[in-house]
């Protein structure tokens, strides 16, 4: 067990190490490639991490043998966005109350209404999921290139915005190339991809050391993969959300979960939809009223301009609400 908790501390400090040399490429990238500030954030950011969690899901549905190996790909359709929802907003409000203070806490603007936007259509799509997932009919399969087309028309419209001067501080300089004021986008490409192997490896590392004390904490396996391994695999964009508020982009920071959580909403699902019969157990409804219950709420405070630092931590709550659920749920199943 000791050897367990020093595996999962070194594994979470890797990832944090490495998103650190992330967040630097993938804005160097942009930034090199003339891409706009949100979309370095919804598009090339949220794509590098959330794909690691798309293969997972890919193999899972696609070369699975068995229905259990199937519904993990399913459970990580729906943990996924339950975890960005909440734990993941809830961090960035936590950032901030820590790095503006108390008395200088301010309404998260949305000035443009995009993340309102984002919110908007990414509940239309997990609702639209959502029912699928609660009736059978022979055509389903087929609607899973819905959501893949759903997700080409989100992309082609971030990469479409045009560019936007870059909040806060200028970039720092590319890790790989810290003398250099202009690195060129193949070292920005490099430094990015090299970062993502190394969060990925330690990301598998770290689900692992989970899946080992769910067990010794006397935690039933399957509470395990639809209550702790999300955590683990949106770690990531958890710690790109720390690293980026710290550095005063909080836009960048909702971005890449933003983006994230469209990616989570389509293109698993689309997987999941496409080669498993897509049918919900109660625990996976209870994730999903709880993952559209966090969005509405965010959706309409956004719109009132009314969301707050504090206001947004106060989302991790319904991950609470979420375990207690599901310990019900399973216990009494």
């Amino acid at each position: 067990m000791l050897t367990t908790v020093v595996l999962l501390l070194l594994s979470a400090g890797v990832i944090y190490l490495s998103c650190e040399f992330f967040v630097n490429g993938v804005e160097w990238v942009g930034r090199r490639a003339g891409v706009a500030q949100k979309a370095v954030g919804t598009i090339l950011a949220a794509f590098g991490t959330a794909l690691p969690e798309s293969v997972v899901t890919f193999v899972a549905v696609v070369f699975g043998t068995n229905e259990a190996a199937k519904n993990i790909g399913v459970g990580a359709a729906l943990g996924g966005p339950l975890v960005l929802s909440t734990v993941s907003y809830a961090v960035v409000g936590l950032m901030l109350l820590l790095t503006a203070g108390r008395a200088r806490i301010a309404a998260l603007a949305d000035t443009d209404g995009h993340l309102a936007r984002d919110q908007g259509w990414f509940l239309i799509i997990f609702a639209l999921k959502v029912g699928l997932g609660l009736v059978a009919f022979s055509i389903k399969p087929w609607l899973g290139w819905l959501f893949l087309a759903a997700y080409a028309a989100y992309f082609w419209v971030e990469m479409r915005q045009e560019g936007t001067p870059h909040e806060g501080e200028e970039l720092g300089p590319l890790k790989f190339r810290p003398r250099d004021p202009a690195p060129p986008l193949t070292w920005a490409l490099v430094q990015t991809v090299l970062a993502l192997v190394l969060i990925f490896g330690a990301s598998h590392v770290f689900v692992t050391q989970l899946e080992h004390i769910g067990p010794w904490l006397g935690i039933p396996p399957a509470i395990v993969a639809l209550l702790l391994s999300p955590i683990a695999t949106e770690l990531p964009e958890t710690m790109n959300a720390i690293i980026w508020v710290r550095q005063g982009k909080t836009g960048l920071a909702l971005a890449n979960i933003s983006g994230a959580m469209m990616i989570q909403a389509t293109v698993p699902s689309a997987l999941g939809i496409g080669f498993t019969p897509w049918m919900f157990d109660r625990a996976l409804i209870l994730a999903a009223v709880v993952t559209m219950i966090s969005i509405s709420g965010l959706w309409l405070l956004l719109r009132r301009r009314a969301l707050t630092s504090l206001r947004l931590m106060l989302f991790g709550l319904l991950y609470g609400v979420f375990a207690a659920g599901l310990a019900f749920v399973g216990f009494s199943h």
